[in-house]
């Protein structure tokens, strides 16, 4: 009777969630990119799976799922089963801009999913072209407001980086600024160079050939502090545009439930990939990101806080998805 009560109490606790094996992981992992191949988020999910590959003992594939700004995968991963087999490398659009910009996602990224770690962080620079009369932040701000709606900026598209950027500081400044949406941040970009749009916030890593190739002319980032690849150049707060903050990350969540003993494996492994010289290289030396690889809590803390602050922005500039 006791070793029947004891099989019981067994099963039971197996069935409730009993902690993760030890011999976790067993087979291979998928890692589900909600974008297009060659884009960031695919190429910092290709360097960090192939280390945490050589650390687990087992392949992490990768498999793009692009669609619906990234909510295809995101949702895909949220609503997976919660066995460590199958994890979201994903960026801030999916997570914490889209929730708030459309009327509803078909995911909730504080309930569903759990994060492992945030791998990076990456912000954006106001850019004019070479040419442009335009010779600081401040003279931007006053050619907006003598001629509303003649200033001109792009971006990668409703809700990127670079055109919550801009509403930011239309928002903080009373601007009238025109908004250009893009399909992608190159064309955005290259109609910058032309000077057939005032002035952009690209990305740094793709700003910085022609920064210094004298094409484009660099005024300020929009984090919180300077970045690595431009450390001449301030930040939006060091030029008086107070709590400027338009940043963006790239982390690695698993869908919601699963053990914490197989998070804090995946985490484990996640930080020793990224922290290593030649991961550090490719992502923060050519990539113009900032490695971050904190803890779980810490991107949890992340994901709270954004959804706040874009939410906050999207209400104030008044944008809306089309």
């Amino acid at each position: 009777m006791v070793a029947l009560l004891a099989l019981a109490a067994a099963t039971i606790s197996m069935a409730a969630g009993a902690p993760a094996r030890a011999d976790y992981p067993e087979r291979p992992i998928r890692v589900i990119v909600p974008y297009v191949a060659g884009g960031a988020a695919d190429i910092t999910a290709r360097v960090v799976a192939q280390k945490m590959t050589m650390d687990l003992g087992v392949a992490l594939v990768v498999e793009n799922k692009p669609g619906a700004n990234g909510m295809i995968g995101t949702d895909m991963v949220a609503k997976a089963a919660p066995d460590g087999y199958t994890l979201l490398l994903d960026a801030s659009g999916p997570l914490v801009v889209n929730p708030t910009l459309y009327k509803s996602t078909p995911y909730d990224p504080l309930k569903d999913l759990a994060p492992i770690t945030q791998l990076t962080s990456y912000q954006y620079v106001l850019v004019v072209p070479q040419k442009s009369p335009i010779h600081s932040v401040d003279d931007l701000v006053r050619e907006a407001r003598a001629h509303p709606g003649q200033v001109t900026y792009g971006s990668a598209g409703i809700g990127s980086g670079g055109h919550l950027a801009g509403e930011l500081l239309g928002v903080m400044t009373g601007a009238k600024l025109t908004h250009a949406p893009y399909k992608g941040n190159a064309q955005a970009l290259t109609d910058v160079l032309s000077g057939q749009l005032t002035f952009t916030f690209d990305t740094v890593v793709t700003s910085v050939p022609h920064i210094r190739a004298g094409r484009l002319r660099g005024y300020a980032v929009s984090g919180p502090k300077r970045a690595g690849v431009l450390p001449d150049l301030p930040t939006m707060e060091e030029l008086g545009y107070k709590d400027f903050n338009v940043t963006q990350f790239q982390g690695l969540l698993a869908p919601a439930g699963t053990d914490p003993r197989i998070i804090a494996r995946l985490h484990d492994a996640a930080v020793k990939a990224v922290r290593q010289p030649d991961v550090v290289r490719k992502l923060e030396t050519e990539g113009g990101n900032d490695i971050v690889a904190g803890t779980p809590e810490a991107f949890a803390q992340t994901l709270r806080d954004d959804l706040a602050r874009f939410r906050t922005l999207i209400r104030q500039a008044g944008v809306t998805a089309e």
